[in-house]
């Protein structure tokens, strides 16, 4: 399933796995529908080739978002466009658009937004306090790119795709027979002062990835599906996904925020495949 060419996704995405394809792509095996419960900005998807996709994430701005884009992707750029300026691109502009987002109920003005305050944003973060107010911090880029060709090429590729809005275990009940599943989800934290889960619009407790893991297991055999998971390597996640073929490796991924103890980080892919 490897290309040679990556694609890029056009959201800044904490937890991307554009710099992991070559790690990931070659277990995901042929099949003619491929599916992601836990879509986030789809790099894998924009680089594995099937004839079906379903792609699904559980923050419904994202998923919006990918519909907007889908459909109209040239009036959506073209209403995107004035928000890439040297003008735009300073703290008071950005927390005004923050909060016009957090108010505006117009679907296609929220994506437009939603764009803005990404390729703005501290560190591809998408964050939300418990009021469900959008809340990621002014980034200070010096030129946020405005990604025209990533835009248009996600547009042509999904333009058959079914974007959903679902809890997970309703897209992995519900996937065909013989699909493949590749999930993404907020990862375990690898200290107990260390937590990723406020990238997603709602936490993803220990018990949640517990149950990931049962649900693979649960529709391998009974849909011979093949579900691979990525998620750190620690000793919570062997034991979660025990029965499931593991391949470890370093990440060029930096958790720290101070510069001076950033270091990689050892992650892994879990493949349940049917016996």
């Amino acid at each position: 399933m490897q290309k040679n060419i990556k694609n890029r996704a056009f959201l800044k995405w904490a937890g991307g796995k554009y710099t992991l394809l070559d790690k990931i792509l070659p277990h995901l095996p042929s099949s003619s529908m491929y599916i992601e419960p836990f879509f986030g900005a789809g790099s894998v998807a924009l680089n594995a080739d099937y004839d079906k996709y379903q792609l699904n994430d559980i923050n419904t701005d994202l998923v919006n978002l990918y519909r907007i884009v889908q459909t109209e992707p040239e009036r959506f750029l073209l209403a995107l466009t004035p928000l890439f300026t040297p003008e735009t691109n300073n703290a008071d502009f950005y927390y005004q658009k923050r909060k016009e987002f957090n108010l505006e109920r117009d679907l296609f003005s929220r994506a437009i937004l939603f764009v803005y305050l990404n390729r703005h944003g501290y560190n591809g973060l998408c964050r939300y306090n418990s009021s469900g107010g959008f809340n990621v911090p002014f980034g200070r880029y010096v030129k946020p790119k405005l990604p025209v060709k990533e835009i248009q090429h996600f547009a042509k590729r999904f333009e058959n795709a079914e974007f959903t809005n679902h809890d997970y275990r309703k897209v992995i009940s519900e996937a065909p027979k013989h699909a493949v599943v590749y999930c993404d989800p907020p990862y375990i934290p690898i200290s107990k002062t260390a937590s990723f889960t406020q990238y997603a619009s709602a936490g993803f407790s220990l018990e949640d990835q517990r149950e990931l893991a049962l649900t693979a297991q649960k529709y391998v055999q009974e849909k011979q599906l093949t579900v691979v998971i990525s998620n750190h390597d620690t000793s919570l996640s062997r034991e979660f996904y025990q029965g499931a073929k593991i391949k470890s490796f370093q990440a060029k991924r930096f958790i720290s925020q101070n510069a001076l103890t950033r270091k990689p980080v050892k992650e892994l892919i879990a493949i349940f495949a049917p016996k």
